[in-house]
């Protein structure tokens, strides 16, 4: 029977009794039990999520997520003497709620900050040399009902996407429009469409570029690319059913620049003043990514007129110069390159590797310096500490798809002070990205190391339906999410427990939001391959989620699932909630309370599923949380916690080191 135990102002948890031990063994040095220095205090500690990179003359500029700092986004400065400062001091906080997904909440030009502060949504402006920034939207009638986003500045005058919400909260409701804003007031100059993106002037300012979408398509499903000329007359340039733009940029020139996936990855085209649209590079696997958030760059255009690319191929990105049609490949030992710029002929972007963290880079194109602006933070461990991740290809169930296989980063448990007893196998984590229109990254994430350094096998699995490998595969899981994504962590799992590393009675499925959806879809459909899980924020009931999700993903699962709600009989069959008759795993569920994309109801309905069936599960509810946890408290709580979980549910001992409190009582 399940009780209700106090867990400090944050944390509310649910625990019930755990499962026997088995007859395994509780030696220390049993696959799971490692002692390591990787501890939930080490994730969280100085950590700081970089995101957005701009250039501003010498300057440069980023903006980074403290989990020590309650998960506020800080902006921070580089100046040309190498200095570097927080410029936005506390408790401002440089974070948009436009999509709910944000990105884009900040600029600079000439020195001048621009960004939207999340506590109201309201946009501000921090001139060079002051220390308090000042109001240049007025506060809505609705509080932060006027959000701004995908921030551009020339001449003290904003572009933004500026989202406005209602008082009644209908995301049917919510109004998105690409407006102006200036010393005389907001203009609106786009209105419309269900989505609009990317405002974009070109260099003389007689012509603006946009991107829009509307229901049910989300960006990377159909996307037009539109100008508006000096004489408001409008052009569709690239876009449309079954095509999507993203990245539009201006050049020097007048040509412009941007991505679509009309040849199935996305590739760079261009259309020169008064000519066609033209493909100029096509490497045969995806630039861009998904647009979940503003902001995001994989090319930028040097001041030579060469083009620097980011692309992925084989689970890892390679940065290339394009020059007079020929692409180099750029030597840098990092393998994932994002949020890319210019200054000059150098590239800054922030690039990550299985090795290190995040960095802010700047690179010469020409084989010259390379500067890391930003390092990543020093963990005080040998390198042999870290699991490096194998890109996996293993075989699935077509149905139908013309895609037999699909693919996954497979980190071994790596541990330089320790090894698992003769025989004793490592259990397995299957991770599963969210979105799910997402991909794994391999970027050094000290949480994976976590639990590869206590021994587990971690596989982070690009089912179809995730992004990186073109359209094709992309699109295969359009209709069959709750299917395919099910075969084929199902598959990765037994693919590695057939191969012999792994012990096919010890694993587990974790995943958050999408990922926390599959995670519950595989224990209650397909039952009896986990012996354990932990959904982060997940969905248990796709109807709830199409009736009451924000207006941003609100028609997503039209294409995902069935038409709602003339398909309802569709998201019956494959909710979680409908089945948990069969569901016998023991679970952890984790949850924001302040959650608008998938609300606490989500969780609350698969626990009480849980408690009444008497199955072991542990229920933690962070107040303050969206979607996504920010806070260090509730990321180490949430992590410790599920170590403990699995600890009780296979029968070993934690370390006695870290003081980890147990989760679940007998």
């Amino acid at each position: 029977m399940s009780q209700l135990l106090a867990g400090g102002p944050n944390v509310t948890r649910m625990v019930s009794t755990p499962l026997p031990h088995g007859a395994m063994s509780h030696g220390a040095m049993i696959h799971g039990a490692w002692p390591t220095p990787i501890t939930s205090e080490l994730v969280v500690r100085a950590a700081a999520r970089l995101g957005e990179v701009v250039v501003d003359g010498d300057d440069v500029w980023w903006s980074e997520s403290r989990p020590a700092e309650g998960g506020r986004s800080v902006i921070v400065r580089r100046s040309a003497d190498g200095t570097v400062a927080d410029v936005l001091p506390a408790p401002w906080n440089a974070r948009t709620r436009v999509h709910e997904y944000g990105g884009g909440a900040w600029t600079v030009s000439a020195g001048t900050l621009w960004f939207t502060e999340f506590s109201d949504q309201r946009l501000y402006r921090l001139d060079a040399g002051s220390d308090a920034p000042v109001a240049v939207t007025p506060e809505p009638a609705v509080p932060a009902g006027s959000r701004h986003a995908d921030l551009r500045v020339r001449e003290g005058v904003a572009l933004a996407v500026r989202e406005t919400h209602p008082a009644s909260g209908a995301a049917a409701e919510v109004g998105n429009e690409i407006v102006r804003v200036g010393p005389d007031g907001t203009e609106v100059l786009v209105s419309g469409p269900d989505f609009v993106s990317d405002p974009r002037l070109s260099p003389e300012g007689d012509a603006l570029a946009w991107l829009q979408w509307d229901h049910p398509n989300m960006p990377w499903d159909a996307a037009r690319l539109v100008v508006r000329g000096s004489d408001g007359r409008e052009h569709v340039m690239a876009g449309g059913p079954g095509e999507s733009v993203v990245q539009p940029v201006w050049g020097a020139d007048g040509t412009l620049w941007f991505l679509c996936d009309r040849t199935d990855v996305w590739s760079l085209y261009r259309r020169r003043p008064h000519g066609e649209v033209e493909l100029v590079l096509d490497v045969g696997s995806d630039i861009a990514g998904p647009q979940w958030v503003f902001g995001q760059s994989r090319y930028a255009l040097l001041a030579d007129g060469r083009i620097v690319v980011a692309y992925g191929r084989d689970g890892a990105d390679r940065l290339a110069v394009l020059e007079d049609g020929d692409l180099r490949e750029l030597d840098l030992p990092w393998g994932t390159f994002r949020y890319v710029t210019a200054q000059g002929t150098a590239v800054v972007c922030v690039a990550g590797s299985p090795s290190s963290e995040p960095v802010v880079l700047r690179a010469d194109v020409d084989g010259g310096a390379c500067e890391v602006l930003r390092p990543a933070r020093d963990l005080g461990l040998d390198p042999a500490w870290f699991s490096s991740p194998e890109h996996v290809t293993f075989p699935t169930d077509e149905r139908g798809t013309g895609i037999a296989e699909a693919h996954a980063l497979v980190y071994p448990p790596t541990n330089p002070e320790t090894s698992g007893p003769e025989g004793d196998l490592p259990p397995l984590m299957v991770v599963v990205h969210g979105g799910p229109t997402a991909g794994a990254v391999p970027v050094l994430d000290v949480e994976i190391q976590y639990w590869t350094s206590r021994g587990f096998c971690v596989a982070d699995v690009d089912y179809r339906g995730s992004t990186g490998y073109g359209r094709r595969y992309r699109d295969a899981l359009q209709g069959r999410w709750g299917v395919l994504d099910l075969d084929d962590v199902v598959a990765c799992a037994r693919f590695l427990a057939d191969s012999g590393r792994v012990d096919p009675a010890r694993m587990a499925i974790r995943g958050g939001s999408a990922g926390g959806y599959t995670t519950l879809a595989a224990l209650t459909m397909r039952p009896g391959v986990f012996t354990a899980g932990a959904s982060h924020y997940g969905v248990a009931d796709l109807g709830a989620l199409a009736a009451e999700t924000h207006k941003f993903e609100s028609r997503y699962l039209d294409g995902l699932v069935a038409p709602w709600p003339s398909g309802r009989a569709v998201y019956d069959e494959r909710s979680p909630i409908n089945h948990v008759d069969a569901l016998d795993t023991p679970l952890a569920v984790f949850q924001g309370d302040e959650d608008a994309v998938v609300p606490p109801e989500q969780a609350e309905a698969i626990v009480a599923a849980l408690r009444e069936k008497g199955i072991p599960h542990v229920y933690l509810l962070f107040a303050g949380e969206q979607h996504g946890f920010r806070k260090a408290e509730n990321i180490r709580a949430a992590l410790d916690g599920e170590l403990s979980f699995y600890a009780q549910v296979w029968g070993f001992d934690l370390p006695e080191a870290e003081g980890i409190e147990p989760i679940m009582i007998r």
